[in-house]
């Protein structure tokens, strides 16, 4: 793969592209018990696990790094922010502030206000600390410091700080935090600050078993010059946990890692990686560490195999910098990547979780829209705006215009343009906070459970993006797949065949990948269900792929609402041989199957359960499901266990004699599903297109 990344590498900086990758791999506890680990974003357990794995990342990795507990992002029915955690350290990385070796001594709550001078004379002032009172822990001691800071010249290489501090004349009884929890520079009573002054605080509390600082808002330079001071006034002391937020001007300046409260999981945002090799190397840190603190990418799951985390591994591409982004001026090659990824779902399905289609959290963008005509008269206009001039011609910044066409269209069916396969929410959005960073975030990738897996999917996308510069090798226009979409492509062999496709037009193209790590996923995410052979007949059974429908609002505590997905269908390919359908009948609960063929595949659609909420509540699990097989060599019948993970034998039970009107019921004449939950006479015509 290295040898690949390279010649990958080689043609896009012949091209004079400059292509960065990020990432957000999610992890679980070896043994992932209590809410936070599989519907709650927060809990008990996540936190202090996080901080153990930021530690060991710091040991490993950044050695002299920063830790920062930053407030996140804030959901409907939360009450507060989610917290995230970011490491941070300079460019090459050389840590933007020294710390000593690590005291041992712990800052005795009673000393707080004394440390607090030594801090004022480093910063080279008198600070004017408040103290306030915790009502959730009246033993934790708490100050309050207004402290800002003035750049002489913020453009100069080297500038001079003028640190401006602040008394807060605050009455005595309204001395006191909020009753929330969190960080106490989180609960201040900011409400009675003074409106003249900047909120800018800094807080300290300590409460024997350990202290932490609240910075206060600042910029980059005057923020590090500020932890600096912190360091230099430790005398001994172990550093405290440090709170606050992150500088608005450190892109470009410091590496950022962050670790992020997720429903179910931990998500890890990697520093922005310049190059394969790069986005190999953090993945395998990240799973080293991960396995000293007891997290890794997978759990386990039925039959003691592993699935992922039940979170995703999205991967991001960007460029260096604004001014060298490899898409602004180049809105052709762009479009011929989303044209590509749309001619082979394979891209959009198989890296993907089980939750797929139109409800997931990573729809096509021809899912959501439910036609290609807006998407595909939209990337003819990007297509135009294309002069060729590429980056030589500065009037040629289509960024604007990119962000403004795909978003509108790149979203799920509710107009939400984060959830979609291709996300552009990130990419040009002036409107929206975090928009303009120039990121096109690939979402239908979920965790896997081997670092190398990951690494082949990300250096498939990279030679896709070198692939797909020659304009010859991109798509004219979209495929209108129809019906076929959530039919037939979503079959175990129609992936892999249209995998197979991808591989072969990049190994046409002087860029080959071993077939095997790709191999290996699929067969991990479709593990058979039954694999039989007697003599030269072989039959072989795996799930498939089903786009669970969307159901309406559903009431939840707090006076908000959700929306659910019914998981209650399930679906399997059956695979045969030549042998195999010349000399054997396979029979379903007592009614014949057609055989597939190569041109014929066979899938079965079947209700698992119907816990509520769900659709059609009037429909009974299509349960149990006995498979049988006749031929010369005698029979054999298999009955699909209740996680519907794996067809059982039932030995010593004689197969039934099949009926004489086999499954037909199909949802349109074409479909290669037989739907167990149907009549007949199928209910919808042929869609066109299918």
């Amino acid at each position: 793969m290295e040898q690949l990344a390279d010649v990958v590498e080689g043609r896009l900086r012949g091209a004079g592209i400059r292509l960065t990758l990020g990432g957000e791999p999610t992890v679980v506890p070896f043994e992932p018990n209590g809410a936070e680990w599989s519907v709650a974003a927060d809990g008990p357990t996540k936190l202090p696990l996080a901080r153990a794995m930021a530690r060991e990342l710091q040991r490993s990795a950044w050695p002299g790094s920063t830790l920062l507990y930053c407030p996140g992002k804030r959901y409907e029915g939360e009450v507060n922010p989610r917290w995230a955690l970011r490491l941070f350290t300079g460019p090459d990385d050389a840590p933007p502030v020294r710390w000593p070796a690590s005291g041992a001594a712990r800052l005795d709550p009673a000393a707080g206000a004394a440390w607090l001078d030594r801090l004022a004379a480093a910063l080279g002032v008198s600070l004017e600390p408040l103290e306030l009172r915790d009502p959730l822990d009246r033993s934790r001691r708490v100050w309050a410091v207004p402290l800002s800071a003035v750049e002489a010249d913020p453009t100069a290489a080297d500038t001079t700080i003028a640190w401006l501090p602040a008394a807060w004349p605050l009455a005595e009884e309204r001395r006191q935090l909020s009753g929330a929890p969190g960080p106490a520079g989180l609960r201040l009573p900011l409400e009675h600050f003074p409106e003249e002054l900047p909120r800018q605080v800094l807080t300290l509390e300590a409460d024997g078993a350990a202290w932490e600082l609240f910075l206060p808002p600042l910029t980059r330079r005057p923020l590090t010059a500020l932890l600096q001071a912190v360091a230099d006034s430790l005398d001994g002391l172990e550093p405290p946990r440090l709170s606050g937020m992150l500088p608005v001007d450190c892109d470009g300046h410091w590496q950022v890692l962050g670790l992020t409260a997720d429903p179910g999981v931990l998500e890890i945002n990697l520093p922005v990686c310049h190059g394969w090799r790069d986005y190999d190397r953090w993945l395998r840190r990240i799973a080293a560490a991960g396995e000293r603190v007891g997290l890794r990418s997978w759990k386990p799951g039925p039959e003691g195999r592993q699935e992922g985390t039940g979170g995703g591994n999205h991967l991001l591409w960007g460029g260096p910098s604004l001014e060298e982004h490899p898409f602004f001026r180049r809105p052709a090659w762009l479009v011929g990547v989303l044209r590509y990824w749309q001619h082979h779902p394979a891209l959009a399905y198989l890296f993907s979780s089980a939750c797929v289609g139109p409800a997931s959290q990573a729809p096509r963008p021809d899912e959501a829209a439910g036609s290609c005509f807006d998407l595909e008269l939209a990337y003819r206009c990007l297509q135009a705006a294309d002069d060729g001039a590429g980056p030589a011609s500065p009037g040629n910044d289509q960024r604007g215009l990119i962000g403004e066409t795909l978003r509108h269209l790149h979203a799920d069916r509710s107009g939400n343009n984060h959830r979609c396969e291709i996300s552009v929410d990130k990419f040009w959005n002036p409107g929206a906070p975090a928009g303009c960073l120039g990121l096109l975030e690939f979402r239908a990738i979920e965790s896997l459970p081997a670092v190398g897996w990951s690494s082949a999917v990300a250096l498939l996308w990279s030679a896709l993006a070198a692939h797909l510069l020659d304009p010859a090798q991109r798509p004219s226009r979209l495929r209108d797949w129809g019906g076929s979409l959530h039919d037939r492509m979503l079959l175990p062999s129609a992936l892999w065949a249209d995998l197979q496709a991808v591989l072969a037009d990049l190994a046409a193209d002087g860029l080959v990948l071993d077939p095997e790590p790709f191999r290996q996923i699929w067969d991990w995410r479709f593990p058979p269900l039954l694999q039989w052979r007697r003599g030269d007949a072989e039959l072989e059974i795996r799930p498939a792929l089903e786009p669970w429908p969307l159901i309406c609002d559903f009431p939840r505590e707090g006076g908000f609402t959700s929306r659910f997905v019914d998981g209650s269908l399930r679906r399997f390919e059956v695979c045969a041989n030549s042998a195999f359908r010349t000399g054997w009948r396979l029979g379903l609960n007592g009614r014949e199957l057609p055989l597939p063929t190569d041109q014929n595949p066979l899938a079965v659609r079947y209700r698992l359960q119907r816990l509520y909420p769900c659709l059609h509540p009037a429909l009974a699990p299509t349960w149990p499901l006995r498979l049988s097989l006749q031929g010369d060599g005698g029979d054999e019948v298999f009955a699909l266990n209740g996680e519907g993970s794996r067809f059982d034998p039932l030995a010593g039970e004689a197969a039934t004699p099949l009926a004489s009107q086999p499954w037909s019921v199909r949802p349109w004449p074409d479909s290669c599903t037989i739907d167990l939950r149907l009549d007949q006479e199928p209910l919808l015509e042929q869609p066109a297109g299918a």
